[in-house]
């Protein structure tokens, strides 16, 4: 089956260690995903595209329990959708909305809590019209040694 992002430009991919794609503004340093035009701080219009580090902590998180509403959501609906995790993901230099690859509460209390360490993998979302699968960026819980799981 061929894979292809839920949208152009969000995640480096293919590739095994995805990056999510911001952008820094050149005048004020701020940092912000996805990748705007402008900046919200000062509205310069120098921004750089700028790859975010791939682990952070999380931050605070949530299930979400009913299909969003489609566009922008993708995946199943009905009978066939699955409840996902979703959280903001502290980067360091900036905080970012993501799907979780867990819905346990004791595992991201914990890392919410512990500060564990959560980094991006690609995961699969959906299928297109054309029976594409449609992947997207997930954070899930890092080994405490990134040699252990190649991401």
């Amino acid at each position: 089956m061929t894979q292809v992002p839920v949208a152009d430009g969000l995640f480096t991919w293919p590739g095994d260690d995805p990056q999510l794609i911001g952008s820094r503004c050149a005048d004020c340093g701020i940092v912000t995903f996805p990748v705007q035009d402008s900046c919200p701080r000062c509205a310069s219009t120098a921004m750089d595209e700028h790859l975010l580090a791939r682990r952070g902590t999380l931050w605070a998180w949530t299930t979400q329990s009913f299909p969003p509403p489609a566009p922008p959501y993708v995946g199943p609906t009905g009978k066939e959708f699955v409840p996902f995790g979703v959280g903001f993901v502290d980067l360091g230099e900036v905080k970012v909305e993501a799907r979780l690859t867990t819905t346990d509460a004791d595992v991201l209390d914990a890392a919410v809590r512990n500060r564990t360490a959560l980094e991006v993998v690609v995961v699969p979302v959906g299928t297109d019209d054309d029976g594409n699968e449609i992947v997207s960026f997930a954070f899930t819980p890092a080994p405490s040694n990134p040699e252990e799981h190649p991401a």
